[in-house]
């Protein structure tokens, strides 16, 4: 929601996760708004000056966040609780904000207050000088009332609503969060420092562009696929028996089970969804017959009439091998995912439509009768 919600304000700065706090926006690599963020799902008890949040929340920043230095990066506590009117927390509200009031009310606290549990951060917060608790005040800000996270899709969706597809916005939607919960994730874990705003826009823009009638979206992405288990689902495939046939090596046969199998998935979904037409699907695939008989034809074209079957073998796999490389022929203009063509293939292979062995066809036939 930060990204969304602030990102338009800051169109060249950068958002970070667990970073220098919880979130940060960053320009030039340098921290300029440090985003402690409290979020309470099951209670709507007021936000007060003696409430464990804020003080956890000013240890924080005071141990990171050098509280001395007027320069230094914006504060925000941002909470799902409200403040208590009359409260110095209040007071730091940007609407509402009046610093010093909130000094002398959170000076009172930390002089006042009993509570074990913020003991250390109250007694670290007078020992600062009285300077640079002026000096930290005017750098905090606190926006309470935030959203709860069960109200963020809403939101979400609220703040894309530009770019939501006619009658697809929920598989839409579903591809950001996707996108956004792999960037998360590649922060948390420290292969990513951070996210710019651009790059981020440019994501989404991506993903909308998938849903024009010039490109199609990729719902069944090649981490989702655990390819020893698809492969022994699938082994006794009719394309499978093609493959080896032409004694294709084994590892690019699981790969090539993969390919199948994302290819159907993506066809049934695209479907489901009514991303594509039942005619345009043929018509790819007719694309897709035309060029594999062409090749066919030279194939056999190669073969002497006695060739003997290790001949045939290598002629069928030479040919397999140089129709998955060509990958020129797509199911929409700006649709170039390699995996669907090749895939396609491999479906169109499983039906007998299509062969790489000279013979295919015979040994097709001598399988359906083992199977009747």
């Amino acid at each position: 929601m930060e990204l969304l919600g602030s990102g338009a304000d800051r169109p060249d700065a950068s958002i970070s996760l667990e970073l220098h706090d919880d979130v940060a926006w960053e320009a030039d690599n340098n921290p300029t708004h440090l985003l402690q963020v409290k979020h309470h799902q099951l209670t709507h008890r007021a936000l007060t000056d003696t409430s464990p949040d804020v003080w956890r929340t000013l240890k924080v920043w005071m141990d990171t966040a050098t509280p001395g230095d007027a320069s230094g990066p914006q504060l925000l506590l941002i909470t799902t609780q409200t403040a208590a009117a009359g409260t110095a927390i209040a007071a730091l509200r940007p609407e509402t904000l009046d610093e010093m009031t909130a000094l002398i009310g959170l000076e009172a606290v930390a002089r006042d207050t009993t509570s074990q549990q913020t003991k250390t951060a109250r007694e670290q917060f007078l020992e600062l000088s009285p300077a640079d608790r002026r000096a930290f005040l005017t750098r905090m800000r606190v926006i309470d009332g935030s959203p709860h996270i069960h109200d963020v899709p809403a939101l979400v969706r609220t703040h894309l609503h530009w770019a939501l597809p006619t009658g697809h916005e929920e598989l839409f939607l579903a591809m950001i969060w996707r996108w956004w919960d792999e960037q998360a994730l590649a922060m948390l874990q420290g292969r990513l420092s951070s996210l710019d705003v651009g790059v981020a826009r440019s994501a989404i823009a991506d993903i909308r562009d998938q849903f024009t009638s010039e490109s199609l979206p990729t719902m069944v992405e090649l981490l989702d696929v655990d390819g020893e288990t698809v492969a022994a689902e699938y082994r006794t495939h009719t394309f499978v028996q093609q493959m080896q046939w032409v004694a294709y090596p084994p590892r690019n046969l699981q790969k090539a089970i993969v390919d199948y199998y994302r290819a159907y998935v993506q066809t049934v979904r695209w479907l489901d969804e009514d991303l594509i037409g039942v005619a345009e699907l043929n018509r790819f695939e007719a694309e897709l017959v035309d060029e594999w008989d062409r090749e066919f034809d030279w194939m056999l074209d190669t073969l002497d009439d006695d060739a003997d079957e290790a001949a045939k073998q290598e002629a069928g796999k030479q040919m397999l091998r140089q129709l998955l490389a060509q990958t020129g022929i797509s199911v929409r203009a700006r649709y170039n995912e390699p995996f669907f063509v090749r895939g396609k293939r491999h479906v169109l292979a499983d039906a007998g439509r299509i062969g790489w062995h000279p013979d295919f066809e015979s040994r097709i036939e001598r399988l359906l009768q083992v199977a009747a």
